[in-house]
């Protein structure tokens, strides 16, 4: 079922932000901390990145003033929606000694339910992804689930590619097609305006409490002029048919030593990935007799990740580069039936030596 657009000005977008805020919504959503536009709690309208924008290339990031007052013109961050979702570390349970023996804790569930506000379509993407591979297989991971439940996802259409985005040669991108309660197309200027598309009843129902006007054929065409722009200004394609055979056919090619020259096995890649989910579980022992059972984000590009009795499998940079690219593009599709990229380029930006995804698979395919 679809539902009529509507249009917004910056009034009915803090009327939103307050109306999940009084929800019991925590709110999250873009701001600029540290030199990088970041996803962190957002109160209202104020807290969003306002007339700035990011200069993306390959190993390069940085931000710049733009000569308008848009809120979301910029591209993608340093930071993926994942951190929320499947935290950098998690405590599993603790154990330690009392009067009766042995005390196990866990960490309760957080009982706030997440609202992100500003999710690109790459990123609905991406979650989707994980979605797959933590709720739908034969295991459910139940940490995953608990933070899952009930997010509340406000995306945003993209009015401005990065330099490093790829999302259109993927099919994931610019503009958001599902996966979404609510999507924006903003409209930059004087009246500043937000074309409102909800994706479902309840998100409709958000929509009629704002201060809003019903969408006109002008307002829809102008949204779609939007993505049509940022389509066209992409900053890198990959060719991505046959990319799975390509890659896996080739194992032993001459681009795999090139690019391990440059490798520092350093795991940025993995850690900015908004798909990469691979962890390690440490268990820590303290002085008072207590145990801790710890999950954190660990990297295939680290040599401890494929340590097993007598050796790491992957001891090179060669083979740890070669596993994470074929697994993102190749055996991902025999794992979960999709692509495990997304095209949202952060590999390529937060690279140091700016290793280029797309670059490697054009290589490989001798273009």
């Amino acid at each position: 079922m679809s539902y009529h657009p509507s249009v917004i000005g910056l009034d009915g977008l803090a009327a939103l932000i307050g109306a999940l805020s009084g929800d019991g919504f925590r709110v999250l959503g873009p701001t600029v901390r540290d030199d990088a536009i970041v996803y962190d709690d957002i109160e209202g309208v104020d807290d969003l990145p306002a007339g700035w924008t990011d200069e993306q290339d390959g190993g390069r990031y940085r931000l710049k003033r733009r000569d308008d007052n848009a809120l979301f013109g910029y591209a993608v961050g340093p930071h993926a929606w994942k951190r929320f979702l499947h935290p950098p570390l998690l405590r599993l349970w603790r154990a330690e000694p009392d009067a009766a023996g042995l005390k196990l804790t866990t960490d309760p569930e957080p009982e706030q339910p997440l609202a992100f506000f500003g999710v690109r379509s790459c990123e609905l993407h991406a979650i989707a992804i994980q979605d797959k591979v933590f709720l739908q297989g034969a295991y459910v991971d139940p940490h995953y689930q608990a933070r899952r439940k009930n997010v509340f996802l406000v995306a945003v259409n993209c009015g401005t590619a990065g330099g490093t985005c790829f999302c259109a040669s993927m099919n994931t991108g610019p503009k958001a097609a599902s996966g979404f309660d609510l999507a924006l197309t903003e409209f930059p200027g004087n009246p500043h305006e937000f074309l409102v598309e909800p994706g479902n009843k309840i998100a409709a129902m958000v929509v009629a409490m704002l201060p809003q006007r019903a969408a006109t054929a002008a307002d829809i065409e102008r949204a779609r002029a939007v993505t049509e722009r940022t389509t066209a200004s992409m900053g890198r394609h990959m060719q991505a048919d046959g990319v799975h055979d390509l890659l896996l056919g080739n194992l032993e090619h001459k681009r795999w030593d090139d690019v391990a020259a440059r490798c520092l096995s350093c795991g940025n890649c993995t850690q900015v990935c908004p798909t990469c989910f691979c962890t390690a579980v440490a268990d820590v022992n303290d002085l008072s007799g207590a145990t801790e059972r710890t999950r954190r984000w660990d990297s295939c590009f680290s040599v401890d990740f494929s340590y097993i009795h007598g050796g790491s499998v992957r001891p090179s940079p060669r083979s740890r580069y070669r596993q994470w690219m074929t697994h993102k593009l190749a055996s991902w599709h025999d794992q979960f039936g999709t692509s495990g990229c997304v095209g949202c380029g952060r590999c390529i930006t937060w690279c140091p030596v700016g290793i280029d995804i797309t670059e490697e698979v054009r290589a490989i395919r001798g273009d």
